[in-house]
């Protein structure tokens, strides 16, 4: 029995699974978005601690779980995400700053003004932009009282959102290379914290985490972290999107996958060598397993599925996302409308923080369907534009899409995805394959099975075949490229 925890950017999804990768449980709740002043993002780290204890507990319920019947436990978790917090009382000492908040985009401004960003993007595989932990934490202890103080006395640590939930169940502030390698801090060649880049970013060296390799090794499940299962080993840590590439079984150099979730995430596995950066992509570390560590080439888009929830949530035109798909299911075309979700500004392949949300091509007769198709749409047109980042790179095309996370549901948007891409879209038996990733590194982690093994249990669900020709799939990816060169650089400075 293997609890994966799916620490998502809106919710925590827990899964159970048993050794053949079957899901006998499954239990989701959403937390609270705090959004203080615009452009901020921020999450209570108590409530993503509370909530996700809560979830674990009811998916083992769900599945049959007795007490002492659990064998392992893996972590997948929203990444850049920093969280700072007491390691003596475990109380959090400020709300999380989430991957998406944007205050940051100053400061980076000014470290791309100084030329830093060359020898940064070298060493890290990143680029200067504050999606990313480093100037967040840098920011944190310029901002809040007696922070600094603190972390000079060991009253204060930080730690990305795998951290946090491994101190809340082990006691123990650790990471991974995968998530270490999101902050502007690790050197991807040297495989550990560099005290230059930290120095250079502001970082307290000594009050991050320990890093461990994301399979195996770190630790065993307090007493009273999820009652009645302590001592189950913590099997694995791993960031959402490397987690589910590995849910893929993207073991190989040139296998990849598409996640759609609150944003998506194209990532490719580059071989055991650090990629050297491309333009417009971002290098980082898939895995460590032992001695090994896994690369990746990655293309991050920060809205797809939080656009949606806009939707919802913002404008108030839809009560459940999956009405986006009869909606747009019920126009003939997108009628010249077109969304860009530039909510947090513009990832790969423009990296643009000043980008905003923009709708263009909106007449009288526009309506609720028109906005959420234009929605769904934009999820495919920033996929393509991730995916063709990714073949200029690669210097080869690719044949089909892996695509997994809560999206694949909605057969029109896989459709259409296929039909701008050009090339088949395969959805997996587990679409949630950040969960499923979570699960099979716990496994291989705690010496339940081999990575051999876990290669045997991806399993394909269903295939979608392009269905539109060149000319009309070019057509509409040049109103989409005109619909984003209105929004770059909006709130410029």
């Amino acid at each position: 029995m293997i609890l994966a925890i799916d620490q998502g950017t809106t919710g925590t999804t827990c899964l159970v699974f048993d050794a053949e990768m079957e899901l006998l449980g499954r239990a989701y709740s959403e937390f609270k978005q705090h959004f203080s002043q615009p452009g901020w993002v921020e999450h209570d780290a108590a409530e993503i601690w509370q909530v996700t204890r809560a979830v674990a507990l009811e998916a083992l319920e769900a599945a049959g779980v007795a007490p002492g019947g659990l064998d392992a436990v893996g972590i997948s978790n929203q990444r850049e995400t920093v969280c700072v917090w007491d390691p003596a009382t475990g109380e959090p000492l400020h709300r999380a700053l989430v991957w998406q908040d944007r205050r940051t985009a100053e400061r980076c401004d000014e470290l791309r003004s100084e030329g830093l960003e060359a020898s940064v993007r070298e060493r890290t595989g990143l680029v200067l932009d504050p999606y990313f932990s480093a100037t967040k934490i840098e920011w944190l202890l310029a901002n809040i009282d007696g922070l600094a103080a603190r972390v000079v006395a060991g009253t204060a640590v930080f730690g990305t959102v795998d951290s946090w939930l491994a101190f809340k169940l082990t006691g123990e502030h650790v990471t991974d290379p995968s998530n270490a390698s999101r902050t502007l801090c690790y050197d991807l060649k040297e495989r550990g914290w560099s005290a230059e880049l930290c120095g250079l970013l502001g970082v307290p060296i000594a009050a991050l985490p320990e890093i461990r390799p994301s399979i195996g090794g770190f630790g065993k499940l307090l007493d009273d972290a999820l009652p009645g299962h302590g001592g189950t080993p913590l099997g694995s840590v791993a960031g959402d999107q490397q987690s589910a590439l590995y849910g893929q079984a993207a073991f190989q150099p040139g296998e990849g996958k598409n996640t759609y979730g609150t944003g998506s995430f194209v990532l490719v596995n580059a071989g055991t060598q650090p990629p050297h950066p491309q333009p417009g992509l971002l290098s980082t570390v898939a895995w460590g397993i032992g001695e090994k560590i896994v690369y990746a080439i990655e293309a991050a888009i920060f809205v797809t599925g939080a656009g949606v929830q806009w939707l919802r949530d913002g404008l108030g035109i839809i009560e459940d996302a999956s009405e986006t798909e009869a909606l747009a299911a019920s126009l003939a075309d997108n009628q010249g409308v077109y969304f860009v979700p530039a909510l947090t500004g513009l990832g790969s392949p423009y990296w643009d923080p000043y980008a905003r949300g923009t709708i263009v091509g909106l007449t009288r007769g526009s309506g609720r369907a028109e906005i959420a198709r234009a929605t769904l749409e934009a999820i495919a047109y920033q996929s393509v534009d991730a995916v063709r980042a990714i073949e200029a790179a690669g210097g080869r095309p690719i044949t089909s899409l892996k695509a997994d996370g809560g999206a694949t549901a909605n057969g029109w948007l896989m459709q259409f995805q296929a039909d701008v891409l050009g090339v088949p879209v395969i959805v997996p038996e587990v679409a949630e394959t950040t969960a499923l990733g979570a699960a099979m590194m716990a496994g291989v982690g705690a010496g339940l099975f081999t990575e051999s093994d876990a290669a045997t249990l991806w399993r394909e669900r269903v295939r979608y075949e392009p269905q539109i020709g060149e000319v009309e799939r070019e057509r509409l990816l040049a109103g989409w490229h005109r619909a984003v060169e209105r929004s770059r650089d909006w709130a410029g400075v």
